[in-house]
């Protein structure tokens, strides 16, 4: 698949899907609360975006059953919401959402606190939001892929994280997953250069330890292999000639 160029016609139908994207995360953050399950997340979610007659993106992606990824702790990403799944005070929780407007994508996460979290995962949350904005900050014409991801991982390790390599993130526009991958590590002038009117999805996954993942038997949840706590951040950025704008603010 080639990187496909996006007309700024596209890019506005993206923003559409990009401020139902926060909207619905937003509105999901204000229901994260010890005693809540990752499955009322999930419902509070498609319950919106049934109000607003939008699509989910992820629901039935390859067979998987949910609206929404609800990742807890030491979980990476993809983890599927569960009534059983009860969330604490300390816990963190990832929140990943995507939905389809007019035949366009949109896609971001956000890791939130459940009640007072300690030190260390609050440093956490702190350090892959500030790698996601460092990674944005790269974006314009002519900079690299390599560049991106050097901005990313340079604020994760100067953190003292670990940025996950088994995955990372993409292209996205009448498909969810477009080419190009987008690495959250490189080498700075490497890798392809950018160009206006590509959008892609940016999405720091830092592990509080290694940044080695496996996947459990549901065959999505992917988790950091050491038990260490892991955060997501993600963002759909369009290139302009100006730099970087971000659809899912």
């Amino acid at each position: 698949m080639a990187v496909v160029l996006k007309s700024s016609q596209e890019i506005e139908k993206m923003h559409r899907a990009g401020k139902v994207v926060r909207e619905v995360l937003e509105l999901v953050r204000s229901k994260v609360r010890p005693g809540a399950t990752t499955y009322d997340l999930e419902k509070t979610a498609e319950a919106r975006l049934n109000e607003l007659g939008v699509k989910a993106a992820f629901k039935g992606y390859h067979g998987y059953p949910c609206v929404l990824c609800t990742s807890v702790n030491s979980e990476v990403v993809h983890g599927i919401p569960s009534p059983k799944r009860v969330l604490k005070e300390g816990d963190i929780v990832s929140v990943d959402c995507g939905v389809v407007v007019d035949g366009y994508y949109g896609d971001a996460a956000i890791t939130v606190p459940v009640g007072a979290i300690d030190s260390n995962a609050a440093k956490l949350l702190k350090i892959t939001e500030e790698s996601l904005k460092a990674g944005i900050a790269a974006v314009r014409p002519g900079a690299t892929l390599g560049d991106v991801g050097a901005a990313v991982q340079g604020v994760v390790e100067g953190g003292g994280f670990s940025v996950v390599r088994d995955f990372v993130g993409h292209g996205i526009g009448a498909q969810m997953h477009e080419d190009p991958q987008v690495p959250n590590f490189g080498e700075a002038g490497r890798g392809m250069k950018l160009k206006a009117g590509m959008v892609i999805a940016i999405e720091p996954m830092v592990n509080a330890g290694g940044p080695d993942v496996q996947v459990l038997a549901d065959g999505w949840t992917a988790v950091a292999k050491d038990g260490s706590m892991s955060a997501h951040f993600e963002h759909t950025v369009a290139v302009t000639a100006t730099g970087a704008r971000i659809l899912t603010e």
